[in-house]
Parts: C-alpha cells; sequence; structure tokens
C-alpha cells in the first residue's frame, strides 16, 4: 500500500508542474484541467494529459524546442 501511495504522491506533484508550465505558457485553463494523476495498480505512477487542441500542442513544442535542443 506505500507504493501505491507514494506513487501517487508523485503521480499528483508532476500533474501540478505540467498543469503550472501550461499555464505559465499563456494556455487557458481548458488546455490543462484535463491533466491528471493516474496510478496503476502496481504504484506506477503517471499523468493523463487528456486530450488538448492541435494550437496550444504546438505552443507547448515550440516551448519544448527552445529548450530541448533537437538533433
Amino acid at each position: 500500500m506505500q507504493t501505491w501511495r507514494d506513487g501517487r504522491t508523485r503521480a499528483v506533484e508532476a500533474s501540478e508542474a505540467v498543469r503550472e508550465a501550461l499555464a505559465a505558457l499563456g494556455l487557458p485553463e481548458s488546455a490543462w484541467s484535463g491533466v491528471r494523476p493516474i496510478v496503476a495498480h502496481t504504484g506506477t505512477p503517471y499523468v493523463h494529459l487528456g486530450m488538448i487542441r492541435a494550437d496550444q500542442v504546438q505552443l507547448i513544442a515550440e516551448a519544448l524546442r527552445a529548450v530541448v535542443p533537437v538533433e
């Protein structure tokens, strides 16, 4: 059970970090309201991003490219 709780904590923290980053990009709440923490029965943490409009994903991709060099 502790493994699942630890996974839940990590999933929640990661979800909040993604929401904050998307909000910082100026995306409306509707773009990041679908972000949800998910924990598998094994305790593995995941983040479900939900459905995001294509133009908003383009903005996210541009921001990622700005900080992560593409080879």
